[in-house]
């Protein structure tokens, strides 16, 4: 059934890439007569106009596969919870949640402090001075 629009979602397409096109460049025409001083104003780099009606697929698909999994990942949460309030009446879980959060937090906090020190080509064995 769905591959039956096919044909016509092909002929779309290049209209589609087109008006992106537009759309991107005018936004960008419009950042670059911005003042100075604006607080709106961005740096966009002129490439990213060209790239923009080749990179719409891959971030749509992207942006389905979030909203996807994020949909997934709530139901799986949803049925936890649930299962957890009716059959799990111990307070023990709780402390366990707190040490799983704990533990999780800290792997995260020392791979961004490593990534950010590897950006700033700082060591991080030196104490900061």
């Amino acid at each position: 059934m769905l591959l039956k629009y096919l044909r016509d979602l092909w002929y779309c397409l290049p209209l589609l890439m087109l008006i992106l096109f537009f759309c991107v460049g005018h936004a960008y025409r419009v950042n670059a007569r911005r003042s100075i001083d604006d607080p709106n104003k961005r740096d966009f780099h002129l490439g990213s106009v060209i790239l923009a009606p080749i990179s719409w697929p891959v971030l749509l698909i992207l942006s389905v596969g979030l909203l996807l999994l994020r949909a997934v990942v709530s139901a799986v949460l949803l049925l936890a919870v649930t299962f957890a309030l009716v059959v799990i009446r111990k307070p023990f879980l709780i402390a366990w949640l707190e040490k799983v959060s704990t533990k999780i937090g800290n792997i995260v906090l020392e791979l961004n402090t490593a990534l950010i020190y590897a950006f700033l080509g700082k060591d991080p064995k030196k104490p900061p001075s």
